[in-house]
């Protein structure tokens, strides 16, 4: 008898048939990705890799044209050097919420440090949402500046290679900043920053190179990031709260310091700060907290250092509320910040000198709530000292130095 065909053709369509559906469903979905996620490439704006044609006006380009985007979008740096004058990326008219800058060169600024060095920023974002750096490497070229300042010369202040303004949903992750002009990283009045895997560094006799400066700013991580500067690896100014620093590197530098804070009579608490599994080698100070001595209405509280390993530092814990830098100009009055629930958790090593725990407080308000859990540090194989002013709280566990906190 004759067998029916009708079963076998559909089968061998199906086997035909199935990679192509499988192909066409691939490229769909690239093409979606695509369509989904615009990418501006910054050479075909008019960049060029030299390292020596300015490059700026290509990035703004670039920059509005993702703005306008209604998708995702992707501002494309190809490796290679590229000259970057004042570059300022403003957000208040953007379409697009998620523009991530994708970085494989380099971005260098003028070797004139006069080109920028008025500005106050190099590169400025303002009011952005959303927006993330993703890899390269920022050149602030600072060293001619320095050596300005450093001469006694009247010198331009100077720039901030990144700076976010009044901006939220920030990223940035395995970004280089090297010789920066001043501040490396500046987010002033920003919401929700997550800052992973940067490496900031500057001599450390580079005048005012604080590797990250926050400002009015709340919910702020750093995480897994070395930081080695002329001043503080991370400092921390009035009216920033919800922070927390994990697994940083911190040297050369000053440490990473809350403060200054106080100048100001009218001036926002800092609150809700937490630096753990961190380290800092050969610098000025450790975990330090500075006000100047002087009337205000601000506060430090909620803070926490733990697990925090000091090797070689001048200061590895300090609070001074007669900040006086250069001891010339500085009110000689009882600092009105209120320092509070202060807790350092296992901080351990070694101290450059011989006090290595230092609570200067206010004369007219005293710190309370301090606490030392676990702290052992050493000068020259030695247990080191403490000295305490207006200090009240309370230690346990190890003692070393002994606690000077009144009870």
């Amino acid at each position: 008898s004759t067998l029916p065909h009708f079963n076998i053709i559909p089968k061998m369509s199906y086997i035909i048939l199935f990679p192509l559906i499988i192909t066409n469903i691939i490229i769909f979905l690239f093409n979606s990705s695509i369509a989904a996620n615009s990418m501006y490439n910054i050479q075909t704006y008019g960049a060029k890799s030299d390292g020596k044609s300015d490059s700026s006006k290509a990035f703004i380009s670039a920059w509005t044209a993702a703005c306008a985007s209604s998708n995702a979008a992707t501002i494309y740096v190809p490796k290679g050097s590229y000259l970057l004058n004042n570059a300022y990326f403003y957000g208040q008219t953007c379409k697009s919420n998620a523009i991530t800058i994708n970085i494989e060169g380099t971005l260098i600024a003028p070797s004139n440090y006069n080109v920028i060095g008025k500005s106050g920023n190099w590169i400025k974002f303002e009011r952005v949402n959303g927006v993330s750096i993703v890899g390269g490497t920022l050149d602030g070229q600072g060293t001619g500046l320095w050596t300005c300042k450093n001469s006694g010369k009247g010198c331009p202040k100077g720039a901030t290679t990144l700076a976010f303004y009044n901006s939220n949903d920030i990223a940035i992750s395995g970004l280089t900043s090297q010789d920066s002009q001043m501040f490396h990283i500046l987010l002033d009045g920003c919401h929700n920053a997550k800052l992973q895997g940067v490496k900031i560094s500057a001599p450390g006799n580079s005048p005012n190179t604080d590797g990250i400066h926050l400002q009015s700013s709340s919910d702020v991580t750093i995480l897994n990031s070395q930081i080695g500067t002329g001043d503080d690896c991370i400092s921390i100014g009035p009216g920033n709260s919800n922070l927390w620093f994990e697994n940083i590197a911190c040297g050369p530098g000053h440490g990473i310091s809350i403060g200054s804070l106080g100048w100001e009579m009218q001036e926002a608490g800092v609150q809700n700060v937490t630096v753990k599994t961190s380290s800092f080698t050969g610098t000025e100070n450790g975990v330090r907290v500075k006000t100047w001595a002087r009337p205000s209405n601000g506060f430090v509280r909620n803070v926490l250092f733990q697990h925090v390993v000091m090797n070689n530092v001048e200061n590895p814990i300090i609070i001074d509320q007669n900040y006086c830098p250069g001891s010339g100009n500085c009110p000689e009055q009882g600092s009105g910040i209120k320092v509070s629930d202060i807790t350092y958790d296992d901080v351990h090593g070694t101290s450059a000198t011989e006090i290595a725990v230092k609570f200067d407080c206010s004369k007219i308000n005293p710190c309370n709530g301090i606490k030392l859990l676990d702290v052992k540090l050493s000068y020259k194989d030695h247990p080191a000292e403490a000295s305490c002013v207006n200090a009240g709280g309370m230690a346990s566990g190890l003692e070393q130095p002994t606690s000077c906190l009144q009870v």
